[in-house]
């Protein structure tokens, strides 16, 4: 008889990979990754303005990466709206 694999369920999967969820640890490494960044670009003589809108580029970025995977589509869409209009001047 031809047996079919059941299909995974949370908990066949690893503990890590079943949470999915944000957590302070993750925002914790993300912070010092950030403050680590900035302090190693301004030793190595970077303006400060550079380093402020290169961290927080990335960070528009992994916030928008989070919301589309998180299932906040509409919420990229209006957040994107109101970045091009401002860009434009409206």
């Amino acid at each position: 008889m031809n047996q079919l694999p059941h299909p995974r369920t949370p908990a066949d999967a690893p503990a890590a990979a079943a949470s999915g969820r944000w957590s302070p640890t993750h925002a914790l490494i993300l912070l010092i990754a950030f403050l680590t960044t900035g302090t190693l670009l301004f030793r190595e003589g970077t303006a400060i303005g550079e380093i402020l809108a290169l961290l927080g580029g990335c960070g528009t970025i992994g916030a928008a990466t989070l919301s589309l995977a998180g299932g906040g589509r509409r919420l990229v869409a209006v957040l994107f709206e109101a970045a091009v209009r401002s860009g434009a001047g409206k």
